[in-house]
């Protein structure tokens, strides 16, 4: 076996394997692109400097890891150390997810147990990548598969984490939505949309428009239009450009001139 297929079977392996991986410069311009300074939405991250595809290439190799062990990537103060523990959850979530897993008692079981734990940890996806990278993943697909909780209860956890005043969890309740968009379900985003429609902060702003026009690219550009007809009046600028940028030019500056 090759030394980078050995599993990683704790947290401290797999912590100290990232570290062993860390690029200065790279940790430098991340923490530029993230907006870590003072005052700024990810003030005070702290980052090893690994890009994405390398933190996946970690993840397959400790995507076993219990409970106990994913608790101690997510308590980490490295930005990638907590993505690797939120894809993670991502990887166990879709395990047993799978068509012939979709309607099993025990991965039902699994996949509440996945989200409990994902929602108790919420506040560990403290910024909008960590957020976007796994959220429609875990909680989207909870949204559209069985559970044993019913549908109004399901509700009740989006509208707890829209109603937060953490801006990250009020981002999860939108982004999630993505995971029914991608059943043909526009329901959440619609209520999410309408929901967060005058949010002040850009990140939340582009997160609307976002899930808007993917509502119109995978459900119904004609259902999207009815949402702007309705509201482009009052969106901020963003969240509509955002909304209309898949339109043709023309199309796109009579919305802008609303």
């Amino acid at each position: 076996m090759a030394h980078n297929d050995i599993e990683l079977t704790t947290a401290e392996q797999v912590i100290i394997h990232m570290e062993s991986l860390a690029d200065e410069r790279q940790a430098q311009h991340l923490m530029r692109f993230f907006k870590t300074g003072e005052g700024d939405y990810g003030n005070g991250d702290q980052f090893l400097g690994i890009k994405v595809p390398v933190t996946r290439s970690v993840v397959t190799r400790c995507r076993h890891l219990p409970f106990n062990e994913v608790d101690k990537l997510l308590a980490s103060p490295w930005h990638e150390v907590r993505l690797c523990g939120l894809l993670v959850l991502v990887a166990q979530f879709e395990a047993q997810n799978t068509k012939r897993k979709r309607n099993d008692a025990d991965a039902t079981h699994q996949r509440d147990a996945i989200v409990k734990f994902y929602l108790n940890h919420a506040r560990c996806a403290n910024n909008w990548d960590l957020v976007d990278l796994s959220v429609y993943k875990i909680l989207g697909e909870w949204l559209v598969a069985d559970s044993s909780q019913n549908d109004k209860q399901k509700l009740e956890v989006i509208d707890n984490l829209a109603a937060s005043e953490n801006l990250w969890e009020q981002r999860m309740s939108m982004v999630c939505t993505l995971g029914p968009l991608k059943h043909g379900d526009p329901q959440f985003t619609l209520r999410y949309a309408e929901r967060h429609l005058h949010h002040p902060h850009d990140l939340m702003q582009k997160a609307v428009g976002w899930m808007l026009r993917e509502m119109g690219k995978r459900v119904s550009i004609d259902l999207l239009r009815d949402f702007l007809s309705e509201h482009a009046h009052e969106m901020p600028r963003t969240t509509l450009r955002y909304a209309i940028e898949h339109f043709s030019d023309e199309e796109r500056l009579q919305w802008m001139a609303r």
